[in-house]
């Protein structure tokens, strides 16, 4: 009988990642965060808005009433889901609204605006009240008379973290282009700086170790290169296809160092069918 220990199962967490994009002086530019450097999860990295899904993203039985564009059987056919994929969207709207303090909803026909010191102040304390878990989403959205504005986000990939890691997502990314009358900013908490960047930039200064990014991030933004206006990038988005689950896989060389295989990379089954054991990669 051996004496090793069973294999850890470290569980997927569901998660909704959001990449807000403007149209710079200089072309097409996207909003990053950067983590704490305490952080434990990916600690002083650059990454877009996003997070779990959190239960009352698929619970709260007053989400149905403030969400427009989608319902949840047209967004769990995207997902490739039986049911819940709603939450997804939800969970991206309410976590770009937490971390980045962009809200996609509007009010009527028109995009809510934050525009003036005593709107921007209070939805400031709506966000950290949602943040807090002391307001539902769907309750602000209601005393606010806002709709969710699901049509403005386009769902772009699927990425499972491979096996290795001590915490795991199935993450759902999005693009979205960013109402022009909000002004994204950073919580001071779990992120410490924000900023508008051409992805080309971007990739630039990681190359120089300027601008941490950890891999989904890079593989996510590359599209982001070749166009050059936010009407580009959702036109592309639209004619997007089926999209399949990426579960990239680890394989530790002999330097100690890791390696991450995409599918079609040599040497990907064989990491696949030994990954490293949980808590042995960074």
């Amino acid at each position: 009988m051996s004496d090793s220990p069973a294999p850890v199962e470290i569980p997927l967490r569901a998660a909704a990642t959001v990449m807000l994009v403007r149209d710079g002086s200089d072309g097409l530019e996207v909003f990053m965060l950067r983590r704490n450097p305490r952080s434990e999860f990916v600690p002083g990295q650059f990454v877009f808005p996003g997070g779990a899904v959190d239960p009352v993203d698929r619970e709260d039985p007053g989400l149905e009433a403030v969400c427009v564009g989608l319902d949840d059987a047209t967004a769990s056919r995207r997902m490739n889901v039986d049911h819940g994929g709603l939450a997804f969207w939800v969970a991206a709207v309410r976590e770009c609204f937490e971390e980045a303090g962009v809200l996609l909803a509007r009010r009527g026909s028109d995009h809510i605006s934050f525009d003036g010191p005593a709107t921007a102040d209070r939805f400031s304390g709506l966000r950290a009240s949602v943040y807090d878990g002391e307001l539902r989403l769907a309750q602000m959205c209601a005393d606010e008379s806002l709709v969710l504005d699901l049509d403005e986000l386009r769902y772009v990939s699927h990425w499972v973290t491979p096996i290795g890691p001590t915490r795991r997502f199935d993450t759902r990314f999005f693009v979205a282009h960013a109402p022009d009358e909000q002004e994204p900013l950073h919580d001071g908490a779990e992120t410490v700086e924000s900023t508008w960047i051409r992805p080309a930039d971007a990739f630039a200064q990681h190359a120089e170790d300027k601008f941490k990014m950890i891999f989904p991030t890079l593989v996510n933004l590359e599209p982001l290169r070749n166009v050059d206006t936010v009407d580009e990038l959702l036109a592309w988005a639209d004619n997007l296809g089926e999209i399949p689950q990426i579960l990239p896989a680890l394989r530790v060389n002999p330097d100690g160092t890791i390696a991450t295989l995409m599918p079609d990379g040599d040497g990907y089954k064989e990491a696949l069918a030994n990954p490293p054991s949980p808590g042995s990669t960074p």
